[in-house]
């Protein structure tokens, strides 16, 4: 099995158990109602995941798939500061359309419990990876701020970023992610804005 075949089994199995999730709730969704619905056997389950902690983990997998496709529609005119601004929104935007606030509760909060290996921190994340490219191109262009390295504002981008959904899962959700993000960011982020 390729490696790109490997990541779209893993990635189907991740996406009908966010799907599930979302649907009935994490106790509610058992193993065999995600082999059914990504129509894959236990052992191609079991294969990549330990179990249904194991999978809720791998969360990060699907977000990262929205990070991608986002990507593709970057406006090109936008500076680097505004690339950001704009991932940020578009991304927080998906997050409360799609995703319960009770599920990315849970998510964060097995991060925070997981031992060894933290999928939302991974640096080698879609994710990271993108921000590191824009941040790259900011300095290259003098949009941001060169006296901070590329992963120390990777670094706060993100840290600013799991703050605010952090907050959002812990006021359960009482206010518009989006519209929050849209409003507070770019005075948060600003100070990295080359002058």
């Amino acid at each position: 099995m390729g490696k790109l075949e490997k990541r779209d089994t893993k990635g189907k199995i991740t996406t009908a158990a966010l799907a599930l999730f979302s649907e009935k709730g994490y106790e509610n969704t058992t193993i065999e109602d995600i082999l059914e619905a990504s129509g894959t056997s236990r052992g191609t389950f079991y294969h990549y995941f330990e179990g249904k902690d194991a999978l809720f983990s791998h969360m990060t997998i699907v977000l990262d798939e929205e990070y991608r496709k986002l990507a593709e529609t970057i406006p090109e005119e936008l500076d680097a500061f505004e690339k950001l601004m704009y991932i940020d929104r578009e991304m927080f935007r998906i997050i409360e359309n799609r995703i319960s606030v009770d599920l990315l509760t849970r998510l964060y909060s097995t991060q925070l419990v997981t031992r060894g290996e933290k999928k939302i921190f991974d640096r080698n994340r879609y994710f990271y990876r993108l921000v590191r490219q824009i941040v790259e191109e900011g300095q290259r262009n003098g949009e941001l701020r060169d006296d901070f390295t590329v992963n120390e504002i990777v670094k706060d981008f993100s840290l600013l970023e799991r703050g605010i959904l952090y907050d959002w899962c812990a006021c359960d959700g009482e206010y518009g992610l989006t519209s929050y993000v849209t409003q507070k960011m770019p005075i948060l982020f600003a100070g990295y804005r080359a002058k």
